[in-house]
C-alpha cells in the first residue's frame, strides 16, 4: 500500500487506471472480528457511480465501493513464472487452439469463431486474441448470429492471471449478462522431468482414438466430428494400457492424449479406470507419451485442469507443472449449456 511521507496510507488510483493491474486495501465487510482492512489485488475493470470492478487472477469480480478505500495503488504486471518453460498467453493460447481443432472456424478480425457441431465448449467457441474490428456490442451481436445460424450457443474463452490476458473483455461480457462456465486453469511444465517418471511399461502408442480407446473415453457416443477433433492437431498419440481381460480387447485400464506442435507437448483425456486409481498408471501413460514427444523435438508441456479437481491437482503438481493462467468461458445470455 501507499504510504505518504506523513506515514499515511493513501488512494493513489482514479478512474483514468481502469485496465491496469492494482492493490488496494478498504474496510472489510467480512465481520471477523479484528479483521479491520481487505486487501485486493487484480485489474480495474471500471470504476463509475463510486463503485470499483478488480477482477482478480482466478476471474473473481471483486466489487469495491470508493468511500470505503484506504489506500490503493498501481503494481506491475504479475512475476514471470520461476520455474518450468516461459511462455506468454498468446502463444499458449494458439498451441491450445491448434491441440484441440474445430471442424469450422471463420475470422471476425482478430477473433476466431470456431465450431465442432457442439462437442466441447473449447472447440465450440470465440477465440479473441485481439481486436474484433467492430464495437463489442456489434461483434458480439455477430458472434450470436454465426452460433445461432449453426443450432449452437454462443461462447467466449477468455483468460485472466497473466500478462496479456482478458479481464476486461470478461467484465464487459458480465456486464452483458453472459453467464462464466467452468473456470479451468492452463498449467506448464518440463517435459523431460515427465518422461523420467515411469518406465512406461505395457503403454501402447497409436496415431488414431480406436474402439478400445473409445471405451474408456468418459465421453460417450462420440461423434463423427468428435473423432475429427480429437484426431486433430499438428501431431497427435493416443495411449491405451490394456485392461484386465486375459487378451487385453477388453475396456482399457487407463488412456491419454498427446499433441506434439513443436517445442510444446499437450496432455489430455487422461482416465483410469476407478478401481485400479493410485497405481501409478496415468503417471505411465504420461511418461510413455512424453518420451514420444521427447523424440519429435518437444521439450516444454502444458494441460488444462479444472479448478475443483483435486486429484488431478495434485497429480500435476507433483509432476512439476504449475499454474499459468486461468481460462473461461462465457455462455451468451439465456443460452443453453453445452458439453464442456
Amino acid at each position: 500500500m501507499e504510504i505518504s511521507a506523513a506515514g499515511r496510507l493513501e488512494v493513489r488510483i482514479t478512474a483514468a487506471d481502469v485496465g491496469k493491474r492494482v492493490s488496494v486495501r478498504r474496510l472489510s465487510d467480512t465481520g471477523v472480528a479484528g479483521e479491520r482492512f481487505t486487501d485486493t489485488v487484480g485489474v480495474l475493470t471500471s470504476w463509475t457511480d463510486g463503485v470499483l470492478l478488480i477482477t482478480r487472477k482466478s476471474g473473481e469480480s471483486v466489487r469495491v465501493a470508493e468511500s470505503d478505500l484506504v489506500a490503493g495503488k498501481v503494481v506491475p504486471a504479475a512475476p514471470a513464472r520461476r520455474r518450468g518453460p516461459a511462455a506468454s498467453y498468446e502463444e499458449l493460447a494458439r498451441v491450445a487452439a491448434r491441440a484441440w481443432p474445430p471442424v469450422e472456424s471463420e475470422r471476425l478480425g482478430a477473433w476466431e469463431l470456431r465450431a465442432a457441431g457442439g462437442f466441447t465448449r473449447r472447440a465450440n467457441s470465440v477465440l479473441p486474441l485481439g481486436d474484433p474490428g467492430l464495437p463489442l456490442d456489434e461483434a458480439l451481436t455477430a458472434v450470436r448470429r454465426w452460433y445461432g445460424e449453426r443450432g449452437l450457443p454462443a461462447y467466449v474463452q477468455t483468460a485472466t492471471g497473466a500478462a496479456g490476458t482478458q479481464e476486461q473483455l470478461c467484465a464487459e461480457l458480465e456486464r452483458r449478462g453472459w453467464v462464466r462456465e467452468v473456470t479451468a486453469e492452463v498449467w506448464t511444465g518440463g517435459l523431460a522431468p515427465v518422461a523420467d517418471l515411469s518406465e512406461g511399461a505395457g503403454v501402447v502408442l497409436s496415431r488414431q482414438a480406436d474402439e478400445t480407446w473409445l471405451a474408456r473415453y468418459r465421453r460417450r457416443g462420440v461423434s463423427e466430428v468428435a473423432l475429427r477433433v480429437l484426431g486433430g492437431g499438428p501431431s497427435v498419440w493416443f495411449a491405451t494400457v490394456p485392461g484386465a481381460d486375459a487378451d487385453g480387447q477388453g475396456v482399457p485400464a487407463a488412456i491419454g492424449r498427446c499433441v506434439v506442435d513443436g517445442r510444446w507437448a499437450s496432455f489430455a483425456a487422461v482416465e483410469v479406470d476407478p478401481a485400479r486409481r493410485r497405481r501409478g498408471l496415468a503417471t505411465a501413460v504420461m511418461a510413455a507419451l512424453a518420451r514420444r514427444a521427447l523424440g519429435e523435438g518437444a521439450s516444454a508441456a502444458w494441460l488444462q485442469v479444472e479448478t475443483d479437481n483435486a486429484g488431478a491437482r495434485a497429480l500435476y503438481a507433483g509432476m512439476g507443472f504449475a499454474a499459468h493462467h486461468a481460462y473461461h468461458h462465457y455462455r451468451e445470455p439465456g443460452g443453453t449449456a453445452t458439453d464442456r
